[in-house]
């Protein structure tokens, strides 16, 4: 391991998946750090005082190493981005479930404060740095070190493992098919290729001598160490933590995992407009085919609707983001999961 990553890392194995849009929680980071994992903070859709205040309740409940991760925006919308939203937004209004105010008028495109959030992330106490959805410039992985802290960069395709491994990031993640939530897919990058997991971590370590964080799919401790004995240095898991105690799911997405076991996955970009694995629900069976590659207007497009259906107890609205082994969901403290996972 690279020596930032190593100081980090120790004789930790099990790294927290950063779950935005609510399940991430200063509570969760600290619990999964202080029992031997990695925490880690999701940084997507806070604002920068939210951001703010959950980094300062990270610091106040441990003292041992997390990472935040942060979203890497896109340069900006398409050219077509309005038309294929609006088309997008008569569909959902035809369906007839909600009104059409539930469904804003006009597409909304941020960064994320992307730039105001790396400098307050590089002056915190965090020990990482991890990047999702792009490969940040040079400029910025260049940064993160500079500031006493490891970077990490995702990939989940051959296309990004060779990306990310000439970026001179401290660690890679490699994230397959199985894996819940959004796909990590680095944007102009990855490419739509599913590899086995094995495949991509085979890949990762023929490509660079850095650490290897391998997530996807996991659903106990055999799956830990059938990625650690496949050559991976770390195995992130996040799907387990969604029913933890200490996660901040929607109650209706936490009832879901541990009630409708006898449901698939599938990935849509219905509810986000980026490729993300959900349980089956009948939102995404209507809408998953004709969805647009519109990342965020799309999730801005959903959000009130997510947001009724989580408080009418509806899971057939709501994206109920779930890897391939959500069945083993149960609840529990995070500090047992850890414990559970670890080899």
């Amino acid at each position: 391991m690279t020596d930032r990553f190593r100081e980090v890392m120790e004789d930790r194995r099990i790294v927290l998946a950063p779950m935005a849009g609510g399940p991430s929680t200063p509570r969760l980071c600290a619990a999964v750090s202080d029992a031997g994992g990695l925490g880690f903070l999701a940084a997507g859709y806070l604002d920068l005082e939210a951001l703010d205040r959950a980094l300062g309740d990270v610091e106040e409940l441990t003292s041992a190493p997390y990472g935040v991760n942060l979203f890497v925006p896109d340069a900006g919308p398409p050219e077509d981005a309005e038309a294929r939203y609006d088309a997008y937004r008569e569909l959902l209004i035809a369906d007839g479930e909600y009104s059409p105010e539930v469904f804003p008028s006009e597409p909304h495109w941020s960064d994320d404060g992307f730039e105001e959030k790396l400098e307050r992330v590089l002056s915190s106490s965090a020990a990482c740095v991890s990047f999702t959805f792009g490969h940040p410039g040079e400029r910025v992985v260049r940064r993160v070190p500079e500031a006493g802290k490891a970077a990490i960069l995702y990939a989940t395709s051959r296309a990004g493992i060779l990306s990310a491994a000439r970026s001179g990031a401290d660690a890679l993640g490699v994230q397959g098919i199985e894996a819940g939530g959004h796909r990590a897919s680095a944007a102009g990058i990855d490419d739509d290729s599913a590899e086995d997991l094995t495949d991509l971590i085979a890949a990762a370590r023929a490509a660079t001598d850095r650490p290897v964080i391998a997530a996807g799919g996991v659903a106990g401790r055999d799956d830990v160490v059938r990625l650690l004995e496949a050559g991976a240095d770390a195995v992130q898991v996040g799907t387990l933590f969604l029913t933890a105690r200490e996660a901040g799911t929607k109650a209706t997405h936490r009832r879901a995992l541990l009630e409708l076991r006898g449901r698939g996955t599938v990935l849509t970009r219905a509810f986000s407009g980026r490729p993300a694995r959900t349980v089956e629900n009948a939102f995404a069976a209507e809408h998953s085919a004709h969805a647009p590659a519109l990342y965020p207007q799309v999730h801005y497009l959903t959000s009130q609707m997510r947001r009724l259906a989580d408080t009418a107890g509806d899971p057939e609205h709501l994206n109920l983001w779930a890897g391939t082994g959500f069945a083993a969901c149960r609840e529990t403290r995070a500090a047992q999961l850890v414990r559970e996972l670890t080899p």
